[in-house]
């Protein structure tokens, strides 16, 4: 059985505890065993590159030099990294090893909650298998990315809310190999209540198990 670590922790803001909860029973109904913790210290623990997924569902905080360089040591050793929303890309935004490792920055939601379309660039990658383009309602997030990463599904800003966006695209869900491990993220999923989209859902659970070691 795939041993998977749920890290929660920051700004309440995302609703931390609680999408870690329903990202654990996801993961439990795949057949993984589940660890969910808000003890930051486990970064300094080797249970990080024993198991075979982490999910940082994690807001800010800090993240300590030789923590992080261990963390990317696991993840070229063959760890999965998986996260969604603020998760890896608001995640300890002072480390630069943590930065390079999870490949994608938070830095602009322009009119913070607004509807938009989510637009599926790879239908025939398994993670968006019978996704058609979508609408969604969230914040949607401008980021700065690593030009590595293989996009799966966009969005559009039209520039009601900052012209100086207008018609950027910008990715969504994303894959990415680092070293043998994998590394996945999706930008949906703000608050627990999200979880209830069916694409959503879909998109994190295909993505984690993705990632996964194995």
């Amino acid at each position: 059985m795939r041993k998977a670590i749920i890290v929660w922790g920051g700004s309440k803001i995302h609703e931390p505890e609680e999408c870690a909860g329903i990202t654990g029973d996801i993961l439990r109904e795949d057949g993984f065993s589940v660890e969910i913790t808000a003890d930051l210290g486990i970064f300094g623990s080797g249970n990080i590159a024993a198991a075979d997924l982490l999910v940082p569902i994690i807001t800010g905080e800090k993240l300590e030099k030789a923590h992080a360089q261990a963390l990317v040591a696991a993840v070229r050793g063959g760890l999965g990294l998986g996260g969604h929303h603020g998760a890896l890309a608001t995640s300890f935004k002072e480390s630069a090893a943590f930065r390079y490792l999870s490949g994608v920055t938070w830095v602009a939601h322009p009119g913070n909650i607004i509807d938009f379309r989510v637009n599926v660039t790879r239908p025939d990658d398994p993670l968006m298998r019978d996704i058609a383009d979508f609408d969604y309602r969230s914040e949607q997030y401008y980021l700065h990315y690593d030009p590595s990463v293989e996009i799966l599904a966009t969005t559009t800003f039209t520039g009601e809310y900052d012209e100086a966006v207008r018609d950027v695209v910008m990715p969504v869900v994303f894959k990415r190999h680092f070293g043998e491990g994998r590394i996945f993220y999706s930008a949906l999923g703000h608050v627990a209540a999200e979880f209830e989209h069916p694409h959503m859902r879909s998109i994190l659970r295909r993505g984690l198990t993705w990632a996964a070691r194995g």
